[in-house]
C-alpha cells in the first residue's frame, strides 16, 4: 500500500469512527467519497437509474443507522453489502427478482464453478481506459451483460475492490466471484472485439483488451 492509499485509509477510519459516534458531517464525507461507487453497484444490480438512485439513498440511510455497529474491516464492502440488500429488497418488491438460478447449482444449491472459465485470467477492463473513468460507450457495453456479470465486473474492474471485498458485498463465496468475473471478462472481450461496429472509443478498448 503506498503512502497516499495509507493516508486515505487512515482518514476513512477516522471518519468512520466519528460517524459511529453520531457525527453527521463525518458521515457526509463518507457519502461523498462512496456515493458514485454505491450508485454504480445499485445500477449494476437493478438496471434502472431511478431505482438505483432510490436504492443508493435508502442504503446510506440504513448505513448511518447501522454504523455504530460497524466492527472494522473494509468499510466499502460493508457499505456495498447494504446496497446489495437494498437492491434485492427493491427487486423483490417489484417482483423482478429471478426465481430460477442463472447458473447450474449442485445438490446443496451452490453455484457450480467450472474450471474452464478460470483458465484464462483475462486482463481487467481497466486496461481499456483510464482507471475508474469508463466512457459512456463502455458503460453501454456493460449494460448488455447479465446482472450477475455486470455487478462483479463493476465492483472489481471499475471500483477496484479485491475478491474478498466483492464476495462480501455480493454475499457469495470468493470462488464464485472469480468464476463470474472470468465469465464477465470473456463476454466483455467478445463484445468489445467487434470494435469496428462501435464508436471510436470502443475500437481503442477492443485493441487493448487482449
Amino acid at each position: 500500500m503506498n503512502s497516499q492509499n495509507l493516508s486515505n485509509s487512515q482518514n476513512e477510519q477516522t471518519l468512520v469512527t466519528l460517524a459511529s459516534k453520531g457525527d453527521l458531517d463525518a458521515f457526509n464525507q463518507l457519502v461523498l467519497t462512496h456515493q458514485n461507487m454505491a450508485y454504480h453497484h445499485a445500477y449494476s444490480l437493478l438496471g434502472d437509474p431511478d431505482q438505483a438512485e432510490d436504492a443508493t439513498q435508502e442504503s446510506f440511510i440504513k448505513a448511518f443507522q447501522a454504523i455504530s455497529g460497524f466492527r472494522g474491516g473494509s468499510f466499502r464492502s460493508w457499505l456495498l453489502r447494504i446496497v446489495t440488500n437494498s437492491a434485492y429488497d427493491m427487486l423483490r418488491r417489484s417482483r423482478r427478482h429471478p426465481t430460477q438460478p442463472l447458473f447450474p447449482v449442485d445438490e446443496d444449491g451452490e453455484e457450480i464453478e467450472s474450471a474452464a472459465w478460470l483458465v484464462d485470467p483475462n486482463a481487467s477492463i481497466q486496461s481499456t481506459v483510464e482507471q475508474n473513468e469508463l466512457s459512456k460507450d463502455i458503460y453501454k457495453v456493460l449494460d448488455e451483460l447479465p446482472t450477475v456479470y455486470r455487478s462483479v465486473l463493476t465492483l472489481i474492474d471499475v471500483h477496484d475492490l479485491d475478491y474478498t471485498e466483492a464476495a462480501q458485498a455480493l454475499k457469495v463465496p470468493i470462488g464464485t466471484v472469480k468464476s463470474r468475473l472470468a465469465r464477465a471478462r470473456l463476454q466483455m472481450k467478445e463484445k468489445l472485439g467487434n470494435g469496428l461496429n462501435h464508436p471510436d472509443g470502443l475500437q481503442f478498448a477492443a485493441a487493448n483488451c487482449g
